[in-house]
């Protein structure tokens, strides 16, 4: 791939607040590229042949810490995994001293995930290497994002004047975050739905509109992002039931079919089959679900890109 004649404003994927317009519109422009070389017949290009990352994830993951390796791989760049599970974390070895050890082994860029919010940006200050946020707790999860955006794009041709529904469990979800900085950059409308107890109640600063109910959230968008309940980071009961949950606000057939607008469905994974979404609605034509898995691949193959380029530059 040629080098490109542009370069991120930012050293380290932190957050999409750290983005200018043109940082994204660089990524979205650089991944078309990158999807294209990974539909050939030879996916692999050297861009990254010297380039050595660590993979280190301190939270369960598998979509993103594949798709992940899958890109590094593709740029053909060494890669290290690291899992917290398996490794002295468990013994008490603090976060700067393991990834420090992992960057004695001469690695260029580290992809994070951590479950404490702000994990990348403290590390970013104690250690010399580029970070990737993999995702930070409830925070931020910016590949996610902009493998989201660049998946609207791709259906619509462009991002601005779209209106997006985030629906589900906003309160605890960086992916919704991320998704509404991103939209407005692009100049999406984003409005966000789901129950009274897991809608943060600072949304609105963020130039939200907030609806409660689901078909009328359905009817006003044009892409609908169908977020997962994170039980996980759920220590309180938000709402009386799954079942009860998926009756409000679970997308089926039905409904879809109900609907005067022709939307798209999107959602970030994994999917609760029968609690936020049906089967029926996963498999059927107006989700983009599996497009936005490989559609990852290409974006995260920008981010490192880019990233390396800019190392290499300064």
């Amino acid at each position: 791939m040629a080098e490109t004649a542009q370069q991120l404003s930012t050293e380290h994927l932190l957050g999409i607040k750290d983005l200018s317009v043109e940082d994204i519109n660089l990524i979205l422009d650089t991944a078309k590229t990158f999807k294209d070389v990974i539909n050939r017949p030879i996916k692999k290009v050297p861009s990254l042949r010297d380039i050595t990352i660590a993979n280190v994830f301190f939270e369960n993951s598998t979509r993103t810490r594949l798709s992940f390796e899958l890109a590094e791989k593709r740029l053909s760049a060494d890669v290290i995994n690291f899992a917290a599970s398996s490794s002295s974390v468990s013994k008490g070895e603090t976060l700067i001293d393991t990834v420090n050890n992992i960057l004695a082994m001469k690695v260029d860029m580290i992809v994070m995930r951590h479950p404490y919010p702000g994990a990348g940006v403290f590390l970013s200050k104690h250690v010399r290497a580029q970070i990737i946020n993999a995702g930070d707790g409830a925070h931020e999860h910016p590949t996610q994002a902009l493998l989201d955006a660049f998946s609207i794009r791709e259906q619509y041709g462009a991002v601005a004047g779209k209106k997006v529904a985030i629906i589900g469990d906003i309160l605890h979800s960086r992916v919704a975050l991320s998704n509404i900085l991103c939209l407005h950059k692009l100049g999406a409308e984003v409005m966000v739905c789901g129950p009274t107890t897991l809608i943060p109640k600072y949304i609105t600063s963020l130039g939200v509109k907030v609806e409660h109910n689901l078909i009328k959230a359905l009817q006003w968008c044009d892409v609908a992002n169908m977020l997962r309940i994170q039980l996980e980071r759920q220590n309180i009961n938000y709402f009386p039931s799954l079942r009860e949950y998926a009756m409000l606000y679970g997308l089926n057939k039905e409904i879809l079919d109900s609907l005067d607008n022709n939307i798209t469905i999107m959602h970030p994974g994994p999917i609760n089959r029968g609690v936020e979404i049906t089967s029926d609605v996963a498999d059927s034509k107006h989700a983009i679900i599996l497009d936005q898995v490989e559609n990852g691949v290409a974006v995260r193959m920008a981010v490192l890109y880019l990233l390396a380029g800019k190392r290499l530059n300064d």
